[in-house]
């Protein structure tokens, strides 16, 4: 028997343990080295099987004690529907709303489940402030002159250290930094692309992406997305004869968190070099995973360059620095042009800051806490959400990130409760932003990267009887 197969084969047993309550919620596994006994294999295949537990949120792994039952394994609510690939469907404007989103992002009484960015809590602000006055001693112009168009060499160097989960496929060379990563996707799309084009795109996509196409003039296909695996790469493969392009967030996706695969990564990259279709890859999640490793990126598996790998600090150090960078494969030179022709060059200083902070400020350290805040976080959320919202109520499992995708009734319209929520100070992202079409109405996104407290469990509970609410009113 092949050692993939075989490895699933043992997860999957161990998986109906867990579900039938053979191990219970909080009990630890029998270990590794047990596990491998147990089946005669190698240790090698009884870690894979222990993984793909945890890329499930089944188990999950504790330091010098081993590897516990998961409070999400016994979940409540089911996951959310996948969307059906739909070309022709009439678009709806979402842009209203999406302004009525942000308009309340300066009041500091709302709390801000909608934000696609940490608290300032769980981010290292004081080293990051030293860094900026280090920067600027350190700095023979102070910051203050143009550099190259490619980008801060320090930055650019460092990036492609951390980039080990490519297997030292990068150098400084490949990479150019941007003004965070949403300036290098604009950047990788105009390259590819011209008006008219179409682009395929995950459902339900991050919003900004919608505003980018609109923007440059391109149409979209949206692709059918598991809430556990990602795209649907059989949809993918329908519509290659029409697209220019793709835009994918292969690790945890936003909103749904999704973890696409290796074996799908590897075969996603296979057809679009066959039809020679660049993939620009948003990784900008890639480091808040919940498991044992940093999954790779479809980066990994290009051999021919179409991959345009993008990557920012935004949701990990500082969303206000505008930091940012994309390895461009065989677009490079391109990018660079247009870089050059819009802004010239990035700013210096907070490009030094953060080469020095991932050179010399532990951000793996950082990003262990960070990580673990964050699971924390999201079995916290699901729990006050399964407690407080109504039954039929489904709900993402995300193997990283930071984000939770909902999806309530049919007949709920989250757009319309949005402005309830509001007075009672509470703010969330409606799922109709996430499509350039009339659909998950009945969705939301809520951000879980926030200082759990009393006042968040509360806020949670509220917003969970205004739904019951609104249910009860559409019922009567």
């Amino acid at each position: 028997m092949k050692k993939e197969v075989l490895y699933i084969k043992i997860a999957k047993v161990i998986e109906e343990q867990i579900l039938r309550g053979t191990f219970k919620i909080g009990e630890r596994l029998p270990s590794i080295r047990t596990v491998q006994k147990l089946y005669n294999v190698s240790l090698n295949t009884a870690k894979q099987a222990f993984l793909e537990l945890e890329s499930k949120s089944l188990i999950e792994s504790r330091p010098k004690s081993g590897h516990f039952v998961s409070k999400t394994s016994q979940r409540k609510f089911a996951l959310p529907s996948i969307s059906i690939l739909n070309t022709v469907q009439k678009e709806r404007s979402s842009e209203d709303l999406l302004k009525t989103v942000f308009d309340t992002l300066n009041d500091k009484n709302i709390t801000q489940f909608s934000l696609g960015v940490p608290d300032q809590s769980l981010l290292p602000v004081a080293k990051l402030n030293k860094g900026v006055i280090t920067a600027m001693r350190n700095l023979e112009d102070g910051g203050t002159n143009y550099e190259t168009a490619q980008g801060n060499i320090n930055l650019r160097r460092t990036v492609a250290k951390w980039s080990l989960v490519l297997e030292g496929k990068l150098t400084e060379d490949d990479l150019v930094t941007t003004a965070g990563a949403m300036n290098a996707i604009f950047n990788c799309l105009k390259a590819v692309t011209s008006s008219g084009d179409t682009i395929a795109i995950e459902s339900p996509a991050y919003f900004g992406i919608h505003q980018i196409i609109k923007s440059l003039g391109l149409k979209a296909i949206e692709i059918p997305t598991h809430p556990i695996t990602g795209v649907d790469l059989e949809a993918v493969k329908k519509v290659l004869p029409q697209i220019k392009a793709c835009y994918f967030i292969s690790n945890f996706s936003n909103p749904l968190g999704s973890l696409m695969p290796d074996n799908h990564k590897k075969e996603l990259v296979r057809m679009l070099t066959e039809f020679n279709i660049p993939l620009i890859e948003d990784d900008i999640y890639g480091n808040l995973f919940f498991g044992t490793s940093r999954p790779k990126p479809c980066k990994a598996f290009d051999e021919e360059g179409i991959v345009m790998w993008c990557g920012s600090v935004s949701k990990t150090l500082a969303p206000g620095y505008r930091v940012g960078w994309v390895a461009p494969g065989k677009f490079k030179e391109k990018i660079i042009r247009q870089k050059f022709s819009q802004m010239v060059s990035t700013p210096t200083l907070y490009q030094e800051v953060i080469a020095d902070f991932m050179e010399n400020g532990r951000y793996d350290h950082h990003l262990r806490t960070f990580r673990n805040k964050l699971y924390s976080n999201c079995l916290q959320f699901q729990r006050a959400i399964e407690d407080y919202f109504p039954d039929n109520t489904k709900i993402s499992q995300p193997q990283g990130g930071f984000m939770l995708w909902l999806e309530l009734d049919k007949s709920i319209d989250t757009a319309q409760i949005y402005d309830n929520a509001i007075k009672q100070k509470i703010s969330f992202a409606p799922g109709r932003l996430f499509s350039q079409h009339n659909q998950f109405n009945n969705c939301m996104r809520l951000n879980f990267a926030l200082e759990w407290n009393d006042k968040l469990d509360d806020d949670l509970k509220r917003l969970g009887n205004i739904v019951k609410h609104e249910l009860k009113t559409i019922s009567y």
